[in-house]
């Protein structure tokens, strides 16, 4: 029997257990990537396990999500990345070298290796043909101390690309199109491999886009092949040396199978307030738009930003359009302005932010009241952009720039224009000037800590009965953005926790903080796929703070529910989904033979003291997570195991 491509890559970095479907293993890590939003939790997890220097291959710490510096805060968090970097032997990106899974692309992923990240969109890595996974903050820092990972083996979702696609129709629109098939749920318990021969005319930065949006599926990761296209890019990059071979064998035994043909698919967007809220772009009715977002982690490469430019060349955007565009790194920005692109975008009237995540982590450019905003990124759930009725539609390079034009919601196959064709260059710009490395000599090296970083709230030993209230109850799919909000108000504020909790829920309720504290804490109650979205290990860091002890819900999100755990919050699942139904906010329930009962492997009973009723809930992780809950989280397993 043939072997997955995924399968082969675990078990080449396989250090123990076994590989099947839902078996615990763990596997050498071989690089890691942080960001400056989560970074600052990460190197003080990392400063707490007391180390002296990192186990990975390479760990790179990027700066990108927090670059407005209004205050103080955000530069402070950027040197004491820094000085930590310098500290465990760590690259440090400087801001304004541009996104880091883009860079991570271009400068240091490396086929058939495993790359953990604190970011939810490390997939990104899978277009290169290695195993890119986004985890919380606490289990990067672990990575890098011990240069290992722990995971339960997913099963592999075979998606099988036929033909080809047609003119104006991108990546984008292909991952919109599974979604849509998919939704959000879909990936969930899945590596989805890709395969076919609609692979080969997918370029390497298309095939990162794919990867990228995996994440909106709930996917544990997406991968490619590294081919012929992989060599290409790493080629062009200068880092040739770095290219293998990885393809699945001939026959590979797959958990599930969709087959796509590309020729069927046509411009998509999904539309407010969720990524597979997806249609064609031909079946929406005529919008007019107000702002346009072209960039992110999912559409800011050469070949996307290249073909804007020249679909904008001797035009002008519409006068009631605003449109931003942040490209992926400073060597794309460059080679933008010395080929005249960058030129063209102005002229054309564009706004060119620095090469940076910007508005997709709601970092500047929120629209204005009830605005219609396209963007190419990745996420449009509710008040992401940072103007909460503002409308948020994602779409694809190419639909974004034809849209700029006309002022409308448009399809970029009817609009009439030639359809633009970039060449690649023999070589992409390669100047390092952003990275700074780590010095040979680390002896005595310090970290730096401004006023507004905040220690890391560290929880109690589990306790075997819990009699407590329930603080809020939530519906299907709320997202780490719901949890914990993330705009250009609360990102400086990701070093202190005391600060952020104060906007704890924010989305749904005003003043989760003020009943938590009245409450001395309690549980929350969620609906299905709870904690979908962002790695954001804030979104259990915060409830923590807060004094939430569990959660309860028809099912969680994998990278929330691996957060909660490290967090020390009891993760439940309603045993029967239709229980949900029977708790209510303020409802005071009690859970009894905790202890016992996830020692034993046994359902757990909860009573709702309120209403006089019980029901059945389970905890579906292995030894090691109990083992995690009942210490109170992860550093405290840590330290109780030295």
């Amino acid at each position: 029997m043939g072997k997955s491509l995924t399968y082969k890559i675990l078990e080449n970095n396989l250090i123990s257990g076994e590989l099947k479907p839902g078996s615990e293993i763990t596997v050498k890590v071989n690089q890691t990537l942080t960001q400056d939003s989560t970074g600052t939790m990460v190197y003080l997890q990392l400063e707490a396990m007391n180390i002296k220097d990192i186990k990975t291959d390479l760990s790179v710490a990027y700066i990108d999500h927090n670059t407005l510096q209004a205050g103080f805060e955000n530069a402070d968090d950027h040197e004491f990345i820094k000085s930590a970097a310098a500290k465990y032997g760590i690259i440090y990106s400087k801001p304004g070298n541009g996104i880091c899974h883009q860079l991570h692309l271009e400068r240091f992923g490396k086929p058939g290796t495993i790359l953990l990240g604190s970011d939810s969109h490390t997939p990104t890595a899978g277009g290169l043909g290695m195993i890119g996974i986004g985890a919380g903050g606490l289990d990067v820092a672990a990575a890098m101390a011990t240069g290992t990972y722990t995971l339960k083996v997913p099963k592999v979702l075979n998606i099988e690309l036929h033909g080809k696609l047609k003119t104006w129709v991108s990546a984008k629109d292909v991952i919109l199109y599974i979604l849509k098939k998919l939704t959000v749920k879909g990936g969930v318990g899945y590596i989805i491999e890709y395969s076919g021969e609609g692979v080969v005319d997918l370029s390497l930065t298309d095939r990162a886009t794919i990867t990228n949006m995996g994440a909106e599926l709930g996917a544990t990761t997406s991968i490619f092949p590294s081919d012929e296209n992989t060599l290409d890019f790493l080629t062009r990059q200068e880092r040739t040396k770095d290219y293998e071979g990885w393809i699945a064998d001939e026959g590979a035994i797959y958990d599930k199978k969709l087959v796509i043909d590309l020729d069927k698919i046509t411009p998509m967007a999904a539309m407010p307030h969720s990524p597979d809220n997806v249609a064609a772009v031909k079946d929406i009715e005529k919008i007019k738009v107000d702002q346009i977002a072209i960039g992110s982690c999912t559409n800011s490469s050469y070949t996307d930003l290249m073909k804007v430019a020249a679909i904008l060349k001797g035009k002008r955007v519409h006068p009631d359009v605003s449109l931003v565009i942040s490209p992926g790194s400073s060597n794309i920005l460059k080679m933008m302005s010395d080929e005249g692109a960058l030129g063209d975008l102005i002229s054309a009237g564009a706004r060119i932010l620095e090469a940076s995540c910007g508005p997709c982590i709601g970092m500047g450019q929120a629209p204005k009241s009830k605005a219609i905003s396209l963007r190419t990124f990745n996420r449009n759930f509710k008040g992401r952009c940072g103007t909460k009725d503002a409308d948020v539609y994602i779409i694809s390079p190419e639909t974004a720039a034809v849209s700029a034009l006309t002022g409308y919601l448009t399809d970029p196959s009817e609009c009439g224009l030639d359809f633009p064709k970039v060449a690649l260059p023999d070589k992409f710009a390669v100047y390092e000037n952003y990275f700074i490395y780590p010095p040979k000599d680390r002896e005595g090296l310090e970290v730096v800590m401004g006023p507004n970083i905040k220690p890391f709230p560290l929880n109690e030993p589990l306790i075997d009965t819990m009699e407590i209230p329930i603080l809020l109850k939530t519906k299907d799919n709320v997202t780490t953005d719901d949890i914990m909000p993330s705009n250009a108000k609360l990102l400086p504020f990701r070093s202190n926790i005391p600060e952020l909790s104060k906007y704890c829920f924010g989305t749904l309720v005003d003043d989760f903080h003020v009943k938590a504290k009245a409450a001395d804490g309690g549980i929350v109650i969620g609906g299905d796929n709870y904690g979908q979205g962002s790695s954001r290990e804030h979104a259990a860091l915060v409830p923590l703070y807060l004094g939430i002890k569990a959660v309860i819900a028809k099912s969680f999100a994998r990278i929330h529910k691996a957060n909660l755990i490290n967090s020390g919050i009891l993760p439940l699942v309603f045993k029967n989904i239709s229980d949900y139904e029977k708790f209510d906010e303020t409802d005071v329930i009690v859970l009894n033979g905790l202890i016992n009962s996830l020692d034993c492997g046994k359902e757990i009973e909860i009573l709702n003291k309120t209403k006089s009723f019980s029901c059945t809930l389970t905890f579906d992780g292995s030894k090691r997570d109990v083992e995690l809950l009942k210490s109170g989280g992860y550093l405290n397993y840590v330290k109780n195991n030295k």
